[in-house]
């Protein structure tokens, strides 16, 4: 992870990449949002999304998994190099979550996040806070996730 200090508004991460495959759709689907066109191929193709489709919340949920093993490299690797660790705070919120395009079974999403807007913490200024906006776009190219992120950020340097 990074301190808040080393963000810019325009930074770019790309966090990876996961391919939806029909056994993960309707695993997840089966658990946690268990409607007709997220667990049956027929039933998929005869819906508006035309095909097997995953859940947004699987979609939201592999974004979050890609940016946590991210966020744990980057901590490994300054740990590496001797540097003190960025330990992020939770996260208030977010907002403005879309579901673009469906998701398909064989489709390789590839997420990213980009800084929109950093500010210090007015109650607790140990902290900044960052907003950013999570996607995902498919092998084609096309957006099919977007999600406006809020998350504390440590301040290597609270008295800046």
């Amino acid at each position: 992870m990074r301190f808040f200090e080393d963000m810019a508004i325009g930074q770019r991460r790309d966090v990876g990449s996961f391919t939806f495959t029909a056994d993960s759709i309707r695993t997840f689907a089966a658990q946690f949002d268990p409607q007709r066109f997220h667990l049956d191929e027929e039933a998929g193709r005869q819906s508006l999304f035309g095909g097997l489709a995953a859940s947004g919340w699987h979609v939201g949920s592999v974004c979050m998994k890609l940016m946590v093993a991210d966020g744990q490299r980057l901590s490994r690797e300054a740990a590496a190099r001797g540097e003190k660790v960025a330990v992020w705070g939770p996260s208030p919120g977010f907002r403005e979550l879309r579901w673009i395009k469906p998701v398909l079974a064989g489709d390789t999403i590839s997420f990213a996040s980009e800084v929109e807007s950093l500010r210090i913490s007015e109650k607790r200024p140990e902290w900044g806070i960052v907003q950013a906006r999570n996607t995902g776009t498919n092998q084609r190219g096309e957006m099919v996730y977007s999600m406006l992120a809020t998350a504390f950020a440590p301040r290597r340097s609270p008295a800046s």
